[in-house]
């Protein structure tokens, strides 16, 4: 296999499979390129001469500006481009130019999964004990301590989420806290939940219930610590109840247009948008053929490729509210007096990303081809089936919460440099290079570089879709495995 791709016949630069030699000379379809430099693997060359001012090209768009001449052969990188991008833009509708890819319909498949009181399907039998405030957190982990010997049969763990938040909190800062922690005491992963409140936080749990709405009493246990006096006694007594409910539970066959998968990335090289991203975005386009729906996330590494997704949203009312999700990420940036595209990160840059473009564009490939069908706030749970735009930063942990909160029973998560962390629900780790795969095999369930060595996308795709069939019907993620369960929520404003 050649050591390097051109992603696009426009593109005018091509990237590096494996590291390159200077002065290898290399056939890139018609062109002949000797490079000037050494190539780390997953950076960019100029195929052809590039000059000052001018769009670098790479996925069929450009990817920022060259700020100096650059001839063939040279790495092009943070040294000699920068971003395009500045402050709110206009934006038009044009479906017309949205393009997918055809997916057969297939047989309708199921996975083995919990089908709880109010019809929804969980692929976890957990107990989770939710904190409404950060005061509590201790207590919550001393309960989790003293509880975990009742997992067994079909309750699978007994976790506590700990947060800092709950109390001293204003305007939305308060709602994001009540919306999420009402999003996951009733989350279908949970078979039941010990919501663990203080007293006299803003959001106790007589507020909390405001936003439960109508749940299942049977699976849900409340303790305000002030009023207990022995709360981890009293606590380890409701997580029994709980498991002796949650017991009860059995796996059963469900079909996967109920399945809700999260599709999120962090720590990104020159090679997510060549391998693990593009294999996600299959995966997708199959479980919308099934009839399930996926989420996507982290708006500000849209920016640069929202124009894609807007064009394939499915009507002009789903245009607009994408609209107003991009640019009112962009007047959170302002309104913080940040700079809206102080992206990307060091290890993105180390890895091969130069700008903001060059990262949304292989970010948003997650998405696969199918059409935006909705829109949601943060905190809000998907309601349409297919393919779901989420408001949430890009922060690796508050996304993936979101995530859940929105619904998501699994998380895949692509990366190119490796992360232990989990989330609130089964959080698949999908490596974009082999190397990591085999450096960190504690922290990486599934591996994309292949497809950097000839494997056909479409083949890793299917694999990625066998596999988290697997994670539905019970198997552990490596981050399940070490007992991880993280829990993060949006802070945007002012703390008392």
């Amino acid at each position: 296999m050649q050591p390097f791709i051109k992603i696009h016949p426009s593109d005018s630069v091509a990237v590096a499979l494996s590291p390159l030699k200077a002065g290898a000379l290399l056939q890139v379809g018609e062109l002949s390129v000797r490079l000037k430099e050494d190539i780390p693997q997953g950076h960019k060359f100029a195929l052809c001469p590039i000059r000052k001012g001018e769009a670098v090209v790479k996925y069929g768009a450009p990817i920022g500006n060259a700020i100096r001449d650059i001839a063939p052969g040279e790495w092009v990188h943070t040294h000699n481009l920068k971003t395009r991008l500045d402050g709110q833009l206009s934006y038009s509708y044009h479906p017309e130019k949205a393009t997918g890819r055809t997916v057969s319909a297939p047989a309708p498949l199921t996975f083995q999964g919990f089908r709880r009181a109010d019809g929804r399907a969980g692929v976890r039998n957990e107990i989770w004990i939710l904190p409404t405030v950060g005061c509590v957190n201790n207590v919550a982990a001393a309960i989790e301590r003293q509880t975990r010997h009742l997992a067994g049969g079909s309750v699978e763990t007994v976790a506590a989420f700990a947060h800092p938040y709950g109390c001293s909190q204003m305007g939305e800062d308060q709602e994001n806290t009540r919306r999420i922690l009402a999003d996951l005491i009733r989350h279908p992963n949970a078979g039941g939940v010990l919501v663990l409140g203080l007293g006299c936080e803003n959001s106790n749990i007589d507020v909390l219930k405001d936003y439960l709405g109508d749940y299942d009493a049977s699976r849900v246990r409340f303790l305000v610590c002030q009023e207990s006096e022995d709360e981890i006694a009293d606590g380890v007594a409701l997580v029994k109840e709980l498991c002796e409910q949650a017991g009860r539970q059995k796996r059963e066959p469900i079909s996967c247009s109920e399945l809700t998968v999260g599709l999120k990335c962090g720590g990104s090289d020159g090679l997510s948008g060549i391998t693990a991203n593009p294999t996600v975005g299959i995966f997708s386009d199959l479980l919308i053929a099934q009839g399930g729906t996926t989420i996507l996330t982290e708006v500000p590494e849209m920016f640069g490729a929202e124009t894609l997704l807007m064009d394939r949203c499915e009507t002009p009312e789903l245009f607009e509210q994408t609209v107003s999700l991009i640019n009112g990420f962009k007047d959170y940036f302002a309104s913080h007096g940040q700079t809206i595209y102080e992206n990307p990160s060091p290890g993105n840059k180390k890895g091969g990303i130069s700008t903001l473009e060059d990262k949304s564009l292989g970010c948003t490939q997650k998405a696969g081809s199918a059409p935006v069908r909705g829109v949601l706030a943060y905190g809000q749970p998907a309601a349409q089936k297919g393919l779901n735009l989420l408001s949430a930063p890009g922060n690796d942990l508050v996304a993936a919460t979101a995530l859940a909160a929105s619904g998501a029973q699994i998380v895949l998560f692509t990366t190119g440099r490796g992360t232990p962390f989990a989330s609130p629900v089964p959080t698949v780790k999908i490596s974009s290079n082999t190397a990591l795969y085999e450096h960190k095999k504690n922290w990486i369930d599934f591996n994309c570089g292949p497809a950097a060595n000839g494997t056909p996308l479409t083949q890793l795709g299917q694999q990625l879709f066998d596999y988290v069939l697997e994670v539905a019907n019970g198997h552990q993620t490596c981050s399940e495995a070490a007992g991880f369960h993280d829990l993060a929520i949006f802070k945007q404003g002012v703390t008392l």
